[in-house]
C-alpha cells in the first residue's frame, strides 16, 4: 500500500501545493499488499538522505517528562522534526494535524486509559491519517487508523458498500487499540508493534527471528532490524516520535501561532489524505 504517497500527493487548498513530507497519515498502513512496494517516494528520500544510515540509537528508553513511550535517540527522528518544523508545506500540513488533534484526543486518550496503553500511541493515528476520519489511501485503507478492509473486519468492524465503520472514529479506535495490543503481546515492544501495524506482523516476526532468534524483543530492536524493513516502515516510528516531540511543545518548533492560523488550510483539510 502506498499510504505515504497518498499523503504526499494530497492537496490542502488554494496555494497550498503537494505536501513535501511522507506521512505514514502518512503513511497509510496495516499490512501492505505488496512487499516490494516503495511507498515513500521523493519526499521520503529527502528525509532519509539527511539522516545517517547508521544513526546511533540509545538502547535505553528515555522516559522524559511527558512521555510514556520510549524516546530513543536517532538521527531519523531529528530529520523528521526538522522537516515538519522548517519545510513550509510540511509545516502547514502539520499545523492542520495539530488543529484536528484537539477534536479526537479526548476520545482516544480515554480509550487508551481504559486499556492501560501508552497515551503517546495517539501519534500513530496522527501520522496515519492526520486525524481525518474520512482519509482513504490509494490502496483503500480508511479512517483515523487507516485500516484495510480485511484487518478492519478481523477486529470487528463492518466494512461494506453501505456501512464502513473504519470511518467511525470511536469504533475504529477500539479496533486499532485491540490490534496494537495484540501486536504488543506478540512482539513485546511498542516500537515493534508499530512496525508490524505498518508492514504486517508476519514480516516483522520473520525478520525478528532472522536477526535476533526470537519474535519478542525491545524497542531498540526496531532500529536493529531497520535495514531489513521496507523503507516506509523504517521511517514509521521515527516519524511518530517526531510528531510526538513537536506536539508536546509546539511553541518550541514554531507552531504556537501556526495552529491558530491553520483555519484556511483546515477548511479543505479533508482532502489531505485522499
Amino acid at each position: 500500500m502506498n499510504r505515504i504517497n497518498g499523503i504526499l500527493k494530497s492537496k490542502l487548498t488554494g496555494n497550498v501545493a503537494v505536501a513535501g513530507l511522507a506521512i505514514l497519515a502518512v503513511i497509510y498502513t496495516i499490512p501492505h499488499s505488496s512487499p516490494d512496494s516503495n511507498p515513500v517516494g521523493m519526499a521520503l528520500d529527502r528525509v532519509t538522505a539527511s539522516a545517517s544510515a547508521d544513526a546511533s540509537t540509545d538502547a535505553s528508553a528515555n522516559f522524559a517528562t511527558g512521555w510514556d513511550l520510549p524516546n530513543l535517540d536517532n538521527a531519523r527522528v531529528d530529520s523528521w522534526i526538522k522537516l515538519f518544523s522548517t519545510d513550509p508545506k510540511a509545516k502547514s500540513r502539520f499545523a492542520v494535524w495539530l488543529d484536528r488533534k484537539d477534536t479526537y484526543e479526548p476520545m482516544i486518550s480515554a480509550k487508551l486509559t481504559e486499556r492501560d496503553m501508552p497515551q503517546d500511541l495517539i501519534y500513530l493515528a496522527m501520522i496515519e491519517s492526520g486525524f481525518n476520519p474520512k482519509a482513504q489511501s490509494p490502496a483503500k485503507a480508511g479512517g483515523l487508523w487507516q485500516f484495510i478492509s480485511e484487518t478492519g473486519k478481523r477486529y470487528g468492524l463492518t466494512v461494506s458498500k453501505k456501512v464502513d465503520e473504519r470511518n467511525v472514529p470511536a469504533k475504529s479506535t477500539d479496533a486499532a487499540l485491540a490490534y496494537l495490543s495484540d501486536l504488543h503481546d506478540r512482539f513485546g515492544s511498542w516500537y515493534l508493534a508499530a512496525a508490524a501495524y505498518n508492514t504486517g506482523e508476519n514480516r516483522v516476526g520473520r525478520i525478528m527471528r532472522q536477526v535476533t532468534g526470537s519474535e519478542k524483543g525491545t524497542d531498540a530492536d526496531y532500529y536493529r532490524i531497520s535495514s531489513l524493513l521496507p523503507k516506509e516502515t523504517r521511517e514509521y516510528v521515527p516519524m511518530m516520535i517526531a510528531a510526538a516531540t513537536i506536539s508536546k511543545d509546539p511553541g518550541k518548533y514554531g507552531f504556537a501561532g501556526a495552529v491558530a492560523d491553520a483555519d484556511d488550510a483546515h477548511q479543505a483539510g479533508d482532502a489531505m489524505a485522499e
